[in-house]
């Protein structure tokens, strides 16, 4: 797993661990817009944006430029949480 799959402020579901791991491997390469993360990841368009915003909710990615915005990491990250 990503360490910054981990979000400190929302609950830790496996399945979203998950994606957000598939999200953040993808934008680690390039950054990169929903539509083309989600063709990446195998996740739904809706899915990928609303883990972005949860990351970005955290700093852990941010937007870039106007729609569609490019997603890119941030590089801070948030602690990995112990289980």
């Amino acid at each position: 797993m990503h360490p910054n799959a981990y979000l400190e402020h929302v609950r830790n579901v496996s399945s979203g661990v998950k994606a957000r791991t598939k999200i953040l491997e993808t934008l680690e390469s390039k950054s990169s817009d929903a539509v083309s993360i989600a063709k990446e990841t195998s996740l739904s368009y809706s899915v990928v944006l609303h883990h972005l915003r949860l990351l970005e909710n955290e700093s852990i990615v941010h937007r870039k430029g106007h729609r569609p915005y490019n997603w890119v990491s941030t590089g801070l990250g948030q602690k990995r949480l112990v289980s």
